[in-house]
């Protein structure tokens, strides 16, 4: 096994019980959970984000008969503040620090989540380099327009995918200083103090459902994340201290209740538009994963159903073929 694969990873769109299963497969095994979700890692995001920390401790039978409570580990989640930016390269250098603990400790690290760019990151390796701001660069951008940013940023990259980018401000003007500077003798220098990053062997296992009943769980999971206060997360974010704009731009969920919350729309336009937007946004996941294979990533597809014991089965199925052996 160690020869194989040193990280196991769990990867699926929303609502499909990916936590649920990821907690059952680290009980059996003994891992702890290093999620990959872009909203659980800022604290005070719980209800929306469908961080469901309940869902790490699992109720079993002790040798004595008797019940008792079992925490599962888990790592990156509420480790940053709404104040700043935790983006893609802050998650691999976090992965990478708790991959060497892990295999220090002689623990396999276990990645559960759907931001597939988390995921891709490590499985494929990302080439990254921390950027500085560049503050006379970003003075001499000011002055131009949204469409001469654009224009400059698809000229120093051609070949760019996420055409999104292209309609915020601050995003394009942060691409065009990582891409300038990626060409630039700054950033040689800045490879050669980089520590090495370790190579990663993943098993990738995936579960998803057909499309028909994960809209339907969507549906059942966002009228739950309702009635337990979800809005009145928001409204108290906001009400600490974090402006409407902040909290659109965190998408979904805080998107669309900040946007009920400023008066912009009725409830339940709220909720209907959000609806279809999650479900939108589970198509995009399952395509960047399809992506992903489309690129060399091997993903062991879990059965398409909601049979979560089938579920379970056919992953520790996977898991011992490829050498790993169960603790419990």
């Amino acid at each position: 096994m160690e020869e194989t694969y040193n990280t196991v990873v769990l990867l699926g769109p929303t609502a499909v019980g990916k936590t649920a299963l990821g907690v059952r497969i680290a009980r059996k095994f003994g891992w702890d959970i290093i999620s990959a979700d872009s909203r659980q890692v800022y604290r005070g995001l719980d209800i929306g984000s469908g961080k469901d920390l309940a869902d790490y401790t699992i109720r079993e039978k002790s040798p004595d008969g008797s019940e008792i409570e079992v925490r599962i580990p888990y790592h990156l989640i509420d480790v940053a503040t709404l104040d700043g930016e935790y983006n893609v390269f802050h998650f691999q250098d976090a992965f990478y620090r708790l991959f060497r603990q892990m295999q220090s400790d002689g623990k396999t690290p276990f990645v559960v989540g759907g931001t597939g760019m988390y995921v891709d990151s490590i499985v494929r390796g990302y080439d990254f380099v921390p950027v500085p701001e560049n503050e006379e660069l970003r003075a001499e951008l000011e002055k131009k327009s949204l469409e001469e940013l654009d224009e400059m940023l698809l000229s120093l990259k051609p070949d760019l995918h996420n055409k999104s980018d292209l309609v915020l401000r601050e995003r394009v003007v942060r691409a065009i200083e990582i891409a300038l500077f990626m060409k630039s003798p700054e950033c040689v220098k800045a490879r050669e103090k980089m520590e090495s990053r370790p190579e990663i062997k993943p098993l990738v296992i995936g579960t998803t459902l057909e499309r028909s009943e994960m809209h339907k769980n969507i549906k059942i999971r966002l009228d739950q994340r309702m009635q337990e206060g979800m809005i009145e997360e928001v409204r108290g974010l906001h009400e600490s201290g974090y402006s409407w704009e902040r909290l659109e731009k965190l998408g979904l969920e805080y998107r669309f209740i900040s946007l009920y919350l400023e008066g912009r729309m009725n409830l339940e336009e709220c909720s209907e538009r959000l609806y279809h937007a999650i479900c939108q946004f589970a198509k995009r996941q399952e395509t960047w994963f399809r992506g992903m294979e489309k690129k060399g990533v091997e993903i062991h597809w879990l059965p398409r159903e909601n049979d979560r014991e089938a579920k379970f089965e056919s992953a520790l199925s996977v898991l011992e073929n490829a050498g790993f052996s169960p603790v419990r």
